[in-house]
């Protein structure tokens, strides 16, 4: 079996993929089962190709912002996997000081802009980090994420007519799971191929399946080349699954097992795994390994979070206001 991606691009492909899913599931136990952990919820089990493709097809620079199923992006940028389950749990060594919790993670460091929780609003808000960006005189490029449910708020409409305006270095990612909450995008929508919103403002847009690494990885890219070179923004439509209900709570009836088995039997990460196998880029042994190591971060991470220290009163204020004296930061 030929390939266009290396052996190391599967391979990272691979361990992150499986970091993410393995720090979902953890975090899923000592929620439901031990109560470490309260609050909203909400995995990434099922959607881990379109973080790996993403990270292939970008550079560290560039900016991230997503909604409020963000663990897996937020590791994918290189958030901790200790700083980020310590959010979880609400520890002062959270990489948004035990504030924000699951919906709000956060790393200025690793130019990762959250994880928000009102339905649609990083959307306006990714168009202005690209704003500022393309202030500076930088290339850097935004990836901002939304599912299919934020694609029915206004913003997003505001956001795509001033992003087509300015020539704005943004690409909008819309990860399609098929459900929000849990209402279809049939029962919400005339337009159920979102990519086709982009039509009313004539911006490029494409349809990517997110259960391949590779098409996210060359779809991402193709749009990141066109942001680069100043011809403004593109929305990407990725259809993905999400094998977890909307929130840890979430009953699931509105689907049935049959259609979750579905999507399970081309389980992205399987798929990679897969491929790793045919191409002989990893013994078994080696295999064996990565998983080991992913084993040992995930546990480590719980280890970190439940020794931390949970957040000092005296940082209860801190974060929310701006100095009135200096309302404006410039670098």
């Amino acid at each position: 079996m030929v390939t266009k991606f290396s052996k190391e691009t599967y391979l990272y492909w691979y361990e992150l993929m499986q970091l993410i899913r393995q720090f979902e599931l953890m975090a899923e136990e000592k929620y439901k089962m031990e109560g470490k952990i309260r609050g909203f919820f909400h995995a990434y089990v099922g959607q881990e190709a379109i973080a790996a493709g993403c990270m292939t097809a970008t550079r560290p620079d560039d900016l991230f912002i997503t909604a409020y199923r963000d663990h897996g992006l937020a590791i994918a940028k290189g958030v901790s996997v200790n700083s980020c389950m310590a959010e979880l749990y609400g520890k002062a060594t959270g990489c948004a000081k035990g504030k924000g919790g699951s919906m709000h993670f956060f790393s200025k460091e690793c130019n990762f802009y959250g994880g928000h929780g009102i339905v649609g609003a990083q959307i306006g808000t990714g168009a202005g980090l690209a704003f500022a960006e393309k202030y500076r005189g930088t290339d850097k490029v935004t990836l901002t994420y939304f599912g299919d449910g934020a694609a029915r708020q206004g913003m997003l409409h505001e956001t795509f007519n001033l992003a087509m305006l300015w020539k704005l270095p943004v690409i909008f990612i819309c990860e399609n799971n098929h459900y929000a909450m849990g209402t279809s995008v049939e029962r919400t929508s005339n337009i159920t191929d979102i990519y086709k919103l982009a039509d009313a403002y004539e911006m490029p847009a494409d349809v990517i399946d997110g259960m391949s690494a590779e098409a996210v990885h060359d779809g991402v890219a193709r749009a990141v080349r066109r942001a680069r070179e100043g011809d403004g923004p593109t929305l990407l439509e990725i259809k993905t699954y999400r094998y977890k209900g909307h929130s840890i709570s979430d009953p699931q009836k509105y689907r049935s097992k049959d259609e979750v088995d579905d999507y399970k039997a081309k389980d992205p990460l399987q798929q990679v795994l897969e491929t790793i196998r045919t191409n002989q880029f990893a013994t078994d042994e080696q295999i064996r390994e990565i998983d080991e190591r992913v084993d040992r971060m995930v546990t480590e991470s719980v280890k970190f979070a439940e020794e931390s220290p949970w957040p000092d009163d005296s940082e209860i204020l801190k974060d929310i206001y701006v100095d009135p004296h200096y309302p404006f930061i410039v670098d």
